[in-house]
């Protein structure tokens, strides 16, 4: 039978090729427990026979970041991947060791996100780095890597990118999240390792640590598929609803003004104007109470969900933009278009 089409290249991810128009399951050997049992990385790659951009999705870099290890479960489950036309290589779990032990880090202490591109001789967060990097990154022409909230903390659903680079913000555009940062970049990080090689990357946030959000998956789910199709990985969906994205200005941290209990606060999502009021933080006999002011107008869109701070506590992040009450609508749209 001729094929009117290019035909995809096969794949190699440690000792498995994979072929055009098959799937594997390759589990990529890193360091192992100190009880001598074997630890390894899970890989799932869907190789498509015809030829297309390679894409990466990874998740639980951070190891008690949960939300994104259940999108790529669900995803890979989606019927249309069959038509898949290039290469994607799904990652559920990276930070294995922290995974196992419900951690944000190794088990040295360190953090995986700071650890990047890593060394083959260096420490296990170094090495586990250099295996991602050599292993999957290095295979791929854009990646999607899949973040929470820390604990106690809720991130509205987001993209983090840098928005200068043209192909990465075109990326972010097509996603389909309500809000799109053009945040710091940190040392270390993947984003940072990808955007010294020059190398389109998301970072998709939503959610809290060592809990599931269902919005926030269903969206996470939703987001990759539209990436794909935006890449000519799938094709283009008739029905699908189209948010566009705003890109915040500014983002500003708000922290406790002293320790103690923290009410009536701000919901997550909410639109606050410059002065206003969105918590008290009172001491637990109840004979002080301090406000907690909004520096600027903006939404809110992260929060600690925790009753308690200490004086400096990070409570609430609050992204400014120019029209917040058009945020508002497009967050409200957002929230009823993924809802369970």
């Amino acid at each position: 039978m001729s094929e009117s089409f290019a035909r995809n290249s096969s794949i190699t991810i440690g000792d498995t090729t994979v072929a055009p128009g098959e799937r594997a399951a390759i589990s990529l050997p890193i360091a192992d427990l100190y009880t001598g049992s074997s630890v390894s990385m899970p890989v799932k790659v869907i190789c498509g026979r015809r030829a297309g951009p390679v894409l990466f999705v990874s998740a639980a870099i951070h190891g008690d970041e949960l939300n994104g290890v259940e999108i790529i479960r669900r995803l890979l489950k989606r019927k249309i991947l069959k038509g898949l036309q290039g290469t994607l290589i799904a990652v559920p779990v990276v930070n294995v060791h922290g995974f196992l032990d419900q951690s944000r880090y190794l088990p040295d202490r360190r953090d995986l996100n700071r650890s990047f591109p890593g060394s083959a001789r260096g420490s296990i967060a170094a090495r586990l780095a250099n295996t991602f990097i050599k292993q999957i990154v290095s295979q791929a022409d854009c990646g999607i890597d899949l973040h929470t909230g820390a604990i106690n903390r809720f991130n509205l659903p987001q993209i983090r990118a840098n928005i200068d680079d043209a192909k990465t913000l075109a990326l972010a555009k097509a996603f389909g999240a309500p809000v799109i940062l053009n945040s710091d970049i940190r040392d270390g990080s993947l984003r940072a390792c990808a955007s010294e090689r020059g190398f389109p990357m998301l970072i998709y946030e939503a959610g809290e640590a060592l809990r599931f959000d269902d919005l926030s998956i269903r969206a996470g789910i939703s987001g990759i598929l539209k990436v794909m199709r935006f890449l000519g990985m799938l094709p283009q969906s008739k029905t699908e609803t189209v948010i566009a994205p705003v890109i915040a200005e500014s983002t500003s941290w708000v922290r406790a003004p002293a320790s103690g209990i923290v009410n009536q606060r701000a919901q997550l999502g909410a639109r606050v104007v410059e002065g206003q009021r969105i918590a008290i933080v009172g001491d637990p006999q109840g004979d002080h109470e301090e406000p907690v002011i909004a520096p600027c107008d903006g939404i809110v869109i992260a929060r600690s969900n925790l009753p308690l701070a200490h004086e400096g506590d990070a409570l609430f992040h609050i992204a400014a933009f120019k029209g917040v009450a058009h945020v508002e609508d497009k967050l409200e749209q957002f929230a009823a278009t993924h809802a369970p």
